[in-house]
């Protein structure tokens, strides 16, 4: 097999899986099936490609340390690089860019698999096999994508027209159940799995022919980037400037050098309740459950509990996940929807499409125990050696209490070193910071009282400056 150059594109919050996948804490850094995350899947089938290059991982600027941390957690890699985007500009951006930066660094004409991070794929062998296939037409010029043999007429994948000769003929985005069964009895219709394998001379000329804007900002993001191992950050005032689309619809539905590969395989795109309820293991009564779950005269129901008792009766073919601060209840003929809930939170301004109580953090996470109009009560978790920035806040006072681990609390002039069951109290108005200098996790308790609780009442500082009369 040609040497191969994985890269897995892991940005985007998947929506649809809405309310456990927020913003903030996308859908394919959930541990959904097993004790491993979507992403940490991925980057297990991607590892048993013999001789391959270390995997480049495209991913939001904002989940940078937590990537690697589920990259670290492996331990299968010794050299990766994560792409980090600063902004979210879809698929298209993102193949640009990644492919950019292995010209870059690599060869033009290395070949390069992209594949999406929130799929589940159960067959290796399969795998590798039509991989050997496709980067051998990819090194001949073509740009190639593996279609999934379709078990159903499902209406929440996209399909892929194939020619006889194997030519990508058309795209059908997510059909309904009517036109999903007409292709399934056609016979020439396949599941889009979303993976592409092609050179980056190949993609650079193809994107240059059809969706030139796009190529030539993200390579000034690319050109104007910076590396610090074992990130890379795309420039983000140069990709502000890309067009936010997919590279189905920027380029793979323009190109005649496109070729379907079939796969026969157990494959799922994890983008519905609907698809989760497909792998998850069911009861006699045909339950996907999870948490502490009672069903009563329920069937073909999913039901996720993840901070309280669930009771269902009498439910058929019905949706149910609860988490700390929502609940989602829809018919499976109707989970589609969900997308639009979420679109609403967005308009409405609501906490709820980006945050969940357990919010991701580069230096940790934060859970909200309790929140009211004039306190909120939150764990905070920092990673050994993780930092907070230096900042004050106009409206609220915090106190903090140490639950495990050694805090470093800079408030004011003073700095201070505490541990377990001792706390200090920060006033509004005074500039302060905490810091994790300890091997081990650091939980403390947080308290926030004020008038104002809002995420945007905070001024932060660099090392060097704060502002004429701060009380620092």
């Amino acid at each position: 097999m040609k040497k191969i150059q994985p890269v897995i594109l892991a940005g985007g919050s998947g929506s649809r899986l809405w309310p456990l996948s927020r913003e903030t804490y996308p859908k394919q850094l959930l541990q959904l099936t097993g004790g491993k995350s979507l992403l940490q899947n991925t980057l297990i089938r991607v590892a048993r490609i013999p001789d391959s290059n270390p995997p480049l991982v495209v991913a939001g600027e904002e989940y940078g340390l937590v990537v690697q941390q589920q990259i670290d957690g492996l331990e299968m890699f010794s050299d990766y690089t994560i792409l980090l985007e600063p902004h979210d500009k879809d698929t298209g951006p993102a193949v640009a860019g990644a492919a950019e930066y292995v010209r870059r660094y690599y060869d033009e004409n290395t070949v390069i698999l992209t594949l999406p991070s929130d799929h589940l794929m159960e067959a290796d062998e399969q795998f590798l096999t039509a991989l050997e296939k496709a980067a051998d037409q990819a090194a001949n010029g073509r740009i190639v994508t593996f279609g999934i043999t379709p078990g159903w007429p499902d209406s929440g994948f996209g399909y892929i027209e194939a020619g006889g000769d194997g030519t990508i003929v058309s795209f059908k985005e997510k059909p309904d159940f009517y036109h999903a069964r007409d292709y399934l009895a056609s016979g020439n219709y396949y599941w889009n799995s979303g993976i592409l394998v092609f050179t980056e001379k190949t993609l650079r000329q193809e994107m240059i022919d059809h969706c030139r804007p796009i190529y030539e900002t993200m390579i000034e993001a690319t050109e104007m980037g910076e590396y610090a191992s074992p990130f890379f950050c795309f420039d983000g005032q140069s990709m502000a400037k890309a067009d936010k689309t997919s590279i189905d619809y920027a380029l793979m539905e323009n190109i005649t050098c496109g070729t379907v590969i079939p796969l026969d395989v157990s494959w799922m795109d994890l983008g519905t309740w609907r698809a989760l309820r497909e792998i998850m293991e069911r009861d006699e009564d045909g339950n996907a459950i999870k948490g502490d779950v009672i069903t009563r005269q329920t069937s073909n129901s999913l039901i996720i509990a993840e901070d309280r008792l669930v009771a269902a009766i009498g439910l058929e073919d019905v949706a149910v996940v609860e988490t700390a601060d929502a609940l989602l209840v829809a018919s499976m003929s109707k989970i589609q929807s969900v997308k639009q809930v979420v679109e609403y939170l967005k308009k409405a301004k609501r906490e709820e499409s980006r945050y969940q109580t357990t919010t991701l953090k580069q230096w940790g996470s934060t859970t909200v125990l309790l929140t009211d109009q004039r306190y909120r009560i939150q764990k905070m978790c920092l990673q050994p050696g993780a930092s907070l920035a230096l900042e004050k806040h106009y409206h609220r006072h915090e106190h903090w209490v140490v639950v495990s681990g050694t805090a470093r609390v800079t408030a004011g002039k003073g700095s201070s070193l505490f541990s377990e069951n001792q706390s200090v109290s920060i006033p509004q108005g005074v500039v302060h910071r905490l810091e994790n200098p300890g091997a081990v996790m650091l939980e403390i308790i947080e308290i926030q009282i004020g008038n104002y609780l809002g995420n945007d009442d905070v001024i932060t500082y660099d090392e060097e400056h704060t502002a004429d009369g701060d009380n620092l």
